[in-house]
This record gives C-alpha cells, structure tokens and sequence, in this order.
C-alpha cells in the first residue's frame, strides 16, 4: 500500500526538492500557505491549530519543513511558526494517529560552537591551523544555537522528545545543513556546512522509510564534507544516509 505523506512548507526550496524525490513513490498532499501546484494541498498557516488539522486525516507521515527559517529573523517572526507552528503539527499528528513526523530542525541549534576553536578556523576556512583529526560535533554534544531561530529549533527538538516519551508518535529530528538554491557552496563556511538537495531529500526519505521502533532521535544532514565538522556517522549507522555529493568537487 502506497504510504501517504504530508509535506509542510512544500512551496519551499527543500519542500520543492523533496518533492521532486518523492512523487510517483508515495501519496503526497501539501500543507501550505500558498497553493502548490499539481499536488493535493490544504492551504493554512501552521499557527492555526484547526485550520490545518483536516490536513493530517489518513496520513501515515508528516514531513514537517514549515518554519521561519532566516538566521536573523527577530523573534516576531519566528514565534507563532516556530514554537506555535511546531506544537500544532506535533499535536495534530497526535490527534490523527499519525505514525511519524520527520522534524526539519537545524544546525543553527549548535552553529554556536563555531565561535571556538577549531570550528572557528575550519568555517573561515583556516585549514592550516587546523589539527587533524578535530573532535566532531554529535548529537550528543551540548546544543549552542546561534540566534533566537537556533533557540526555536532546540525548543522544537526538545517538544519532539516530550511527545515521544508520553504518546505514540515517533518523531525524527533532522539538523539539516546549509541548503541553497544554487545547489553548491558558495562561501568559505558552506564548504563545511553544505548539503545537496539531493542529499536532504534522500535523508528525509530515509527517515520515512526507518523502522517503525526507532521512536526518537537527531541527525545531522550534510553532504560529505571534507571539512565538516558535524557527525553525519550516526545517520548512516541508524538509517543508512549515504550522502552522494561533496563539497570539495566545487573547489
């Protein structure tokens, strides 16, 4: 039977490539403000619990990618789709008996870190300075988010544990790297921090297709990165991400 997923935020660069990933294999219906052309979609802001709850009946999965996603938005503009937004997927799920959500959460809940050494060379691209090899950054580091959207996406990770630990709903939390639409780095950090959108979309569709007993957990998505610093080992080990691109071929 054809699983049915639901994509928040679909009009958006990784909902689009995720889009492109997943269409034909599964059922896709689209939660989103705007209309997304050629596929089923329920138009609704996120911040309204009982606009977007008809959305979530039948579903199998939610792919929940709907956010204020600029680094630098003030806290006006993250609240209600960031922690208000979050809650009501999380919920709505819950309430539709939904099976999983895969959680777009961010490396900006430990971008932090880069202000210390090593990864403060490593993203300036001061490789000479740099002893190999560096310890990684793992999903059992102590989070540093780096701006108020970085705190919003540690607020929703910890909402993901929370609901994992007291209802049946498994919910996987993606720190996705730096994603854009010229699909290469383009900076210094970014060959450190970069993923494809090829990669995204298979990490994403590797958390939908993980074993139903995986209830919890975090992984960093990032293409495979010479100069990486996040640890994309624990993916493959639990889900078996495989990333296909590579920052270093754009030098």
């Amino acid at each position: 039977m054809t699983k049915r997923i639901l994509v928040t935020g679909m009009s958006g660069l990784i909902g689009g490539a995720v889009r492109q990933r997943l269409e034909g294999a599964y059922e896709l219906t689209a939660l989103n403000r705007s209309l997304v052309p050629g596929v089923r979609t329920v138009q609704a802001d996120i911040a309204d619990f009982d606009a977007i709850l008809p959305a979530f009946e039948g579903q199998d999965t939610v792919v929940h990618l709907a956010a204020s996603a600029r680094g630098r938005d003030p806290w006006e503009r993250v609240r209600d789709p960031n922690l208000i937004g979050t809650y009501n997927v999380f919920e709505a799920a819950r309430q539709a008996r939904v099976s999983r959500v895969v959680f777009a959460s961010s490396g900006s809940t430990i971008s932090g870190w880069e202000l210390v050494q090593p990864y403060r060379a490593i993203v300036n691209g001061d490789y000479e300075s740099v002893q190999h090899p560096w310890p990684m950054i793992t999903h059992e580091t102590p989070v540093r988010p780096t701006g108020v959207y970085g705190a919003t996406k540690v607020w929703g990770e910890a909402l993901a544990r929370q609901f994992t630990d007291s209802v049946e709903l498994s919910i996987i939390c993606l720190r996705i790297g730096l994603v854009n639409n010229q699909d290469r780095p383009t900076d210094s950090r970014q060959f450190s921090v970069w993923c494809s959108q090829r990669d995204i979309s298979q990490m994403v569709e590797r958390c939908i297709e993980a074993p139903p007993e995986l209830q919890f957990d975090i992984f960093y998505a990032l293409s495979r990165n010479k100069w990486g610093y996040r640890d994309i080992s624990h993916a493959r080990d639990v889900v078996g991400f495989e990333p296909k691109d590579e920052a270093e071929a754009y030098r």
